[in-house]
């Protein structure tokens, strides 16, 4: 065996369709793209979202709505969360770690305290944000809260 006997699996290529050569090949004539119209033409390009002249979607489709780049998202953990934690986990001391292993929120996100719930413990609560009930029920029974 030697290079020029060398060939590509059966099957594994295509004869190259030979357009605009007779009528006999089969694809002679309009060459495979239709009679007219702009994509029978040489350097047609479409636009994108062009829909022939008719009124395209994006303009037909009214906009709707404003959101705010400046918004701050916030993962909400409430009071009675903070008691189930503090029990679960036997710790006096809460923070974003914590929180995250208890399933509350995953690695990026920011976590609100809100005063939903009851509290029994002192606890030591670091957090992005506080509600003012929150913070007051926290620090009713001596707790200290950390902002970040």
């Amino acid at each position: 065996m030697d290079l020029s006997q060398l060939s590509p699996a059966k099957g594994s290529t295509h004869t190259k369709k030979r357009l605009g050569r007779g009528q006999g090949s089969g694809w002679g004539g309009t060459s495979t793209r239709g009679h007219k119209g702009a994509k029978s033409r040489s350097g047609y390009s479409h636009k994108v979202g062009f829909e022939g002249g008719q009124m395209p979607l994006q303009r037909r489709v009214p906009k709707f709505g404003f959101n705010n780049v400046n918004r701050v998202e916030y993962k909400v953990v409430n009071i009675a969360d903070l008691e189930n934690i503090a029990s679960k986990f036997n710790v006096t001391e809460i923070n974003l770690e914590v929180i995250r292993k208890a399933g509350f929120a995953s690695k990026n996100d920011l976590v609100k305290v809100l005063g939903n719930g009851t509290l029994t413990k002192q606890l030591t609560v670091t957090a992005n944000a506080f509600s003012k009930s929150a913070k007051a029920a926290i620090e009713a029974l001596n707790g200290t809260v950390n902002t970040l």
